[in-house]
């Protein structure tokens, strides 16, 4: 249908004449429109919102898109949670069971527990309404994922060692340093002093004695009790005179004291049964014998429950002529 024409009475001319309405009237009538409009938009949703208290389909469905998201930030804390407890255990095990079986040192917690760098890595979550919540799941998430990494590490180190069994049974020191082919019983060698407390022989007061006294003939070799790497080879005149020590790896080294002539020198590897020095009366010593130690971890330990080269019968017998602390 075509616009009806509109016609207006000119009275200079005395005629009717078509009508054209100017395009700015047009303009301010559509600009006069869409201001009402937006002003009843706008008055409508203050009624709606703030009069009758009412929320508008958008705002519902983010408060439940926003509920839906805090509830899952809640699960996932509880499993965060969950997993940094399982994480404890680990850690429990692997530093006090995996790790000691191959002489390992535990893992510090200061180390497992070290935070993260940056003093501004969750100042992007502080402009949130829950920013205390968010950041709370964001660190611990952040530590979980740090412990994780650091026991699959510790765990790739256990297995590294654990593929080395034949090695480390050939390196723990489990014989007897001094051959005892003649046997205890003969008299050839036997146990001067153990280890513990003890009254020192030269100064004659309590201390630990750190290892044990093998008395026996001079120049009796002294033979390596486990497979290793000689580390001193020394003089020591106010203590253990010519010494030898070696590292056997997995934390243990052993000692070996007031020996006659030292067999072997510093950096040089030796096999269990192998010859490192001569049983002799040097340093500190009232009578010829070898002074054996057992450090595990920097800690001295007794050598005689490691000895296991040796008869049972001869075992006991050894034990009872020992003296000291077995602990």
């Amino acid at each position: 249908m075509l616009p009806k024409k509109k016609y207006r009475f000119n009275p200079k001319t005395l005629a009717y004449e078509l009508h054209r309405t100017p395009a700015k009237v047009y303009f301010s009538r559509g600009f006069f429109l869409f201001l009402l409009t937006v002003v009843v938009a706008v008055g409508y949703y203050m009624l709606y919102t703030s009069y009758f208290g009412l929320e508008t389909p958008k705002s519902l469905a983010l408060k439940r898109e926003h509920a839906e998201l805090m509830t899952r930030l809640d699960m996932m804390s509880r499993q965060i949670g969950d997993a940094d407890k399982r994480l404890e255990q680990l850690k429990m095990r692997d530093n006090q069971v995996y790790r000691p079986i191959f002489g390992m040192e535990g893992i510090p917690d200061e180390v497992r527990n070290a935070g993260f760098g940056g003093v501004d890595r969750y100042s992007h979550l502080e402009y949130s309404r829950n920013s205390r919540f968010l950041t709370d799941v964001a660190s611990r998430f952040d530590q979980v994922y740090k412990k994780t990494g650091l026991q699959s590490e510790s765990f790739d180190h256990v297995e590294r060692m654990a593929a080395q069994t034949d090695q480390m049974a050939l390196s723990i020191p489990a014989m007897f340093p001094v051959n005892m082919a003649a046997g205890i019983s003969k008299g050839s060698f036997r146990i001067s002093s153990g280890f513990g407390w003890r009254i020192d022989p030269m100064y004659g007061d309590r201390r630990f004695h750190e290892g044990v006294d093998i008395a026996g003939p001079v120049g009796t070799p002294i033979y390596a009790t486990g497979n290793g790497m000689v580390i001193k080879s020394g003089f020591n005149f106010f203590g253990l005179g010519n010494y030898v020590v070696i590292d056997h790896g997995f934390g243990y080294q052993t000692w070996y004291g007031h020996l006659r002539t030292p067999l072997v020198k510093e950096g040089q590897r030796v096999g269990r049964g192998e010859p490192i020095g001569l049983l002799g009366n040097t340093g500190k010593s009232t009578g010829p014998h070898v002074h054996y130690e057992v450090r595990y971890r920097n800690r001295p330990v007794n050598p005689l429950n490691y000895f296991n080269d040796i008869e049972a019968e001869e075992y006991e017998e050894l034990i009872g002529t020992a003296g000291g602390s077995l602990l």
